[in-house]
């Protein structure tokens, strides 16, 4: 399975306006239905039933979007985590997340004490543009993504955080997504040099690489296929720094 999730001026000028909608519509996600994810290009794919052994979920809460907010309000207060590796097989990655995007930073650290990342990969690579992860076609992370719960997390943007080269920012759903609100699932990593400003206020940015940038560009060098998706997969796993 092959699925492209993240959202990156007369003829010459229409030309690369086109090309800015491309890239930023594969930011955005498209919501789930069953074992059927719809591409960005409104393409089927089907998951494949081959996946990881199963894991117990059942200590896993299930959050509603009317629970969310103070869930993770109460969250951030209790857990001051705000350091974290990204182990892959290129090397680590460590990166460090905001305080003033508490609602973000607080559902990522509980993601990560679930273990729900080390379950995924980076699924999608775009050269100068992103890295995106916390997606995988194993049955296993789309189990988790059903018990943890379908919401939204509320964009938290700050414009002193915008997506500038080496940022850690959130995916989003496109469909009456008008708030901009992000899901709870995917990140991305900015690899352009020059940035991606055309993503600032769409997508919220919660934290940044501060060791490992060398890293992300390897990843970011990788072969991929046409939906982006490396064809080596690229499994990540993803821990508190000491």
């Amino acid at each position: 399975m092959r699925i492209a999730l993240i959202s990156l001026i007369s003829i010459i000028a229409l030309g690369c306006q086109q090309d800015t909608n491309k890239s930023e519509s594969k930011l955005n996600l498209k919501k789930e239905t069953n074992s059927i994810i719809k591409k960005t290009t409104e393409e089927e794919v089907v998951i494949p039933s081959a996946g990881d052994a199963d894991i117990n979920l059942s200590k896993v809460k299930t959050i509603t979007q009317e629970e969310l907010m103070p869930f993770l309000q109460d969250y951030f207060k209790k857990n001051n985590q705000r350091m974290f590796v990204i182990e892959t097989r290129f090397g680590n990655i460590k990166i460090k997340l905001y305080n003033d995007t508490p609602l973000h930073t607080a559902n990522f650290a509980r993601l990560v004490e679930l273990d729900y990342f080390n379950t995924t990969f980076f699924h999608r690579v775009s050269n100068n543009f992103v890295i995106q992860g916390g997606n995988s076609d194993k049955i296993v992370t789309h189990k988790f993504r059903n018990k943890i719960g379908e919401f939204l997390i509320p964009n938290e943007y700050k414009p002193q955080h915008n997506h500038v080269y080496g940022v850690v920012s959130a995916a989003k759903f496109t469909e009456q997504n008008v708030s901009n609100a992000s899901s709870p699932f995917e990140f991305f990593i900015v690899t352009a040099k020059n940035g991606a400003p055309h993503l600032d206020k769409k997508h919220t940015v919660f934290g940044e690489v501060v060791s490992g940038m060398d890293v992300v560009q390897e990843i970011s060098k990788v072969e991929v296929d046409d939906s982006e998706w490396p064809r080596q997969n690229i499994g990540i796993d993803i821990k508190p720094a000491n």
